[in-house]
């Protein structure tokens, strides 16, 4: 193990990793669990995040008012996640009280009530939930776009389930579910800050070395079958146009994934960034404008997002496609490139300082890669990338038959007229 982390494997496979902080005045811990919204099917679509809501609600020892009261009563936050690939539950607490944090997150993990009475009431939760997401453009435009990224597959459905799905859920399903995927051997217990990591360590073995060990958990690998661009196009009454344009990309682990991370400081991942320059503030075509890097086990994708003028859909698109065909036609310029490599490396040092960013660092890549990057290691990584590799990336991404486009707005009868803007050549 790297110098200032350490990793413990249990007998079951559960795997700890910790890194001390001790001139910090909190910790972080996490507890990552490998499954997410890939792993379910039409059927038990929202399982995942049904039973993450489900298990604040309370468990053997501890009711859903002692949990957070345990937590919010010291001064600490407490919080979960779903995504398509890790469910996570975590707290960040002052460093005297990792034992009792421990206690709460492996109770809630380990032995939670799931009450009929509690999954009535969090189904009604959920789905208002699903109705926020479906009224707020910004957010639904993206559950769009990943239907056209990934049509008639696991990645391509949202999250949180569908209303359908959300009905047929009940304790029985649950059970099967968590019996399923929360074992031990897809568990990794992640912890950042002022802790004692063999008060840790002696911890974790002493409350999860019971859980019996299993095979890894499984899911349907992403489909790629596309061969010309596909738009989508919601029609809604808004003050703006919310666009998602994505272009299936590079997996988590691949050689060019630092590159891929340049080019997005480059197009769209900061105020200097060309997007925001050309499209905001040379000509006001949008108020928001950037881009964003999704990376998964065996896929990825390039986005990039913004929030149009109405009147000035088709001319933001084609000056959005005008750069990015920029971006696989010509080498980045020295100091652009320069300063794209300050600016990511820079991010990553200042995210590092938290130690809730830490532990979620160090939880996601032993989760997902069975690897604990260094810094330096990262920084060496990065200052080995060339311009060459980001003209690689470009023109691997920015292809018409690898584009997607969703939009929503007061677009109705626009779709030919936007379909012939979507040139990449």
């Amino acid at each position: 193990m790297k110098m200032g982390y350490r990793k413990n494997i249990l007998a079951n496979g559960l795997r700890v990793v910790s890194c001390r902080m001790p001139q910090r005045e909190s910790f972080s811990l996490g507890i990552f669990i490998k499954v997410g919204g890939r792993y379910e099917n039409n059927r038990n679509k929202g399982m995942a995040h049904f039973l993450e809501h489900l298990l604040f609600k309370g468990s053997r020892n501890y009711s859903c008012r002692k949990i957070k009261e345990s937590i919010e009563g010291v001064g600490g936050s407490l919080n979960g996640f779903t995504s398509e690939e890790l469910t996570c539950y975590l707290v960040k607490m002052p460093s005297i009280y990792l034992e009792q944090a421990l206690n709460i997150l492996s109770d809630m993990v380990i032995r939670p009530e799931l009450s009929r009475v509690e999954i009535r009431k969090e189904r009604t939760v959920i789905l208002e939930e699903l109705k926020m997401y479906r009224d707020l453009p910004q957010s639904y435009v993206y559950e769009l776009l990943d239907e056209l990224l990934w049509p008639n597959q696991p990645l391509g459905a949202p999250i949180i389930g569908r209303v359908d799905s959300l009905l047929k859920v009940d304790r029985k399903g649950l059970l099967s579910f968590k019996h399923n995927y929360y074992n031990a051997s897809n568990m990794i217990i992640s912890a950042a800050g002022n802790i004692d990591e063999d008060e840790l360590n002696k911890g974790v073995s002493k409350i999860f070395s019971a859980l019996p060990k299993a095979g890894e958990n499984m899911f349907i690998k992403a489909r790629d079958g596309q061969s010309k661009a596909r738009v989508k196009v919601f029609h809604k009454e808004t003050e703006q146009t919310h666009m998602a344009l994505g272009f299936k990309g590079f997996r988590r682990g691949h050689p060019l994934r630092h590159a891929v991370g340049l080019l997005h400081v480059i197009l769209g991942a900061n105020m200097s960034s060309r997007l925001f320059n050309e499209v905001r503030e040379k000509r006001g075509l949008a108020y928001e404008i950037g881009t964003a890097v999704k990376r998964f086990y065996d896929t990825g994708a390039f986005l990039v997002h913004a929030g149009i003028d109405n009147r000035k859909v088709p001319d933001a698109i084609s000056l959005i496609l005008k750069e990015l065909v920029k971006a696989k036609e010509s080498l980045v310029k020295e100091g652009e490139f320069n300063r794209a490599k300050e600016f990511y490396i820079g991010q990553l040092k200042l995210g590092l300082e938290d130690t809730m960013e830490h532990m979620l660092w160090i939880g996601e890549t032993t989760a997902t890669l069975d690897k604990i990057y260094s810094l330096e290691e990262i920084i060496n990584e990065v200052n080995r990338i060339n311009k060459e590799d980001i003209l690689k990336c470009a023109r691997f991404l920015f292809k018409e038959d690898n584009l997607n486009l969703s939009l929503i707005g007061p677009l109705k009868g626009a779709e030919y007229k936007i379909s012939e803007r979507l040139n990449l050549s």
